[in-house]
């Protein structure tokens, strides 16, 4: 699930930055090959979370896919932030931090960082 959801929040992310998600800027973004990004792209596909078709240029989130992709992004940027603004990590290690700890926090835990960062 872990990886599933590294791919959602990399699809998600790109879409907002250059409104497209290419194989290319995935399998960087993941540090793996383009042929694994298409093989988790079809399982993606099979679990009604992307709209990935062979030979498409972009990659879209379903409905599904992007009510998950916007969670898991907001619990990475609320954990960063917090690692950032509170405990003052440098964003390099924050940004590692929160990416490994955005899949087994406890949404206690994440709501208490919130109002940390927003007070």
């Amino acid at each position: 699930m872990k990886r599933f959801e590294d791919y959602l929040k990399a699809i998600y992310m790109l879409k907002e930055k250059n409104n497209c998600a290419r194989i290319r800027d995935l399998a960087k973004i993941l540090n793996v090959s383009p042929a694994t990004v298409i093989e988790y792209l079809r399982k993606l596909s099979r679990e009604g979370l992307v709209i990935y078709e062979k030979g498409c240029k972009c990659i879209d989130l379903t409905p599904k896919g992007l009510e998950v992709a916007r969670r898991i992004y907001n619990r990475y940027r609320i954990v960063k932030e917090f690692l950032r603004n509170v405990l003052g990590v440098p964003i390099e290690i924050a940004e590692k931090d929160a990416c490994y700890i955005e899949h087994g926090i406890h949404e206690v835990t994440l709501e208490k960082m919130k109002t940390l960062i927003n007070s």
